[in-house]
């Protein structure tokens, strides 16, 4: 395909963040396809106060500019760097500025569930909605997510991508499996998994909480004696679901047990997961680095031509088909 040199674009990073190799990886990439696409370095100074100031290294005027955002910031880091980002960008007249956000924090408040309590994934909605021109991510919380924004958003799946890592390195996974997901409300994804990785058969799992990280009681709806269980959900946090399904699907008969995860938290550390089952997969949407036990999916190509895409006008559906 030839190169459209009317279409100047910016990847923009913070090189002393985690999302710098990231970056640099979606950079390399598209050099290769268009030699338009240039890697700009966005310096965040912090104050002895530690307020912060934003600066954009290079030129960006009339150019697309596309922000990397480091997903392992904590999470007020992480929106604060991104709201002065986005302002940063909007000032220094870029053409169009797209967040790309490997994951998107404050998205699992997405309603209002309870008396007066703040809906966080609106708030975040709202905010960027005034600066950017869309936002860029992967694998959503919630299927309503894209309904609070005013602009543009994309979300990406990686059940495609996930397919062609299990074919090329784990081919007996995609036989005698069952896609399992641990609560019902990841029973789309999970079909939607399963679809991809040409597997018929799926369950359900029913968690029980007396309040929000602990889990009281785990039920698992559907036959597992003698099967490979591979369980889906879009997030590891604490590991507590996944080591209660674990539990469960070992109790009624299940040969061994898998996991994916697209956004792997691991707050309280990998090993009670490792432990539990025979083996995780999972992304680098957050910085992640493989040991025994994990492997890590990495994402920069997916991204690399989903911006591609974007800045030619080209549609992202064709990804997943």
């Amino acid at each position: 395909m030839a190169n459209h040199i009317d279409n100047p674009c910016s990847i923009l990073a913070n090189p002393n963040g985690g999302a710098w190799e990231f970056a640099k990886a979606i950079c390399e990439n598209l050099r290769l396809r268009n030699g338009t696409f240039e890697l700009n370095e966005i310096n965040i100074k912090e104050f002895r106060d530690h307020e912060i100031k934003v600066k954009i290294k290079e030129n960006i005027r009339r150019k697309n500019c596309f922000f990397i955002h480091d997903s392992s910031l904590k999470p007020a880091d992480w929106f604060l760097q991104l709201a002065f980002v986005n302002e940063a960008v909007h000032s220094s007249s870029a053409n169009e500025l797209i967040d790309v956000l490997p994951y998107m924090r404050f998205s699992r408040q997405d309603r209002k569930d309870e008396s007066r309590v703040a809906v966080n994934a609106r708030v975040l909605a709202d905010m960027l909605s005034l600066y950017a021109h869309r936002v860029l991510t992967i694998d959503t919380h919630c299927a309503q997510l894209p309904s609070f924004y005013r602009i543009s958003f994309d979300n990406l799946y990686s059940s495609r991508l996930l397919h062609d890592y299990l074919k090329q390195n784990h081919p007996y996974l995609l036989e005698n499996t069952v896609v399992m997901s641990p609560d019902a409300g990841g029973t789309s994804r999970a079909k939607a998994f399963a679809s991809r990785l040409g597997i018929k058969d799926i369950v359900i799992g029913y968690k029980f909480r007396k309040k929000d990280g602990d889990i009281s009681e785990f039920k698992v709806v559907g036959e597992l004696k003698g099967e490979n269980v591979l369980i889906i959900d879009d997030m590891i946090d604490s590991g507590g679901t996944i080591i209660e399904a674990a539990k469960g699907v070992r109790a009624m008969g299940a040969k061994h047990v898998y996991v994916y995860c697209t956004h792997g938290l691991f707050s309280k550390g990998r090993e009670e997961i490792s432990r539990a089952v025979d083996r995780v997969f999972v992304t680098n949407s957050i910085p992640q680095h493989s040991q025994e036990k994990v492997e890590v999916i990495p994402l920069e190509e997916l991204f690399a031509e989903a911006i591609y895409r974007t800045n030619e006008g080209m549609s992202l559906s064709k990804l997943f088909e």
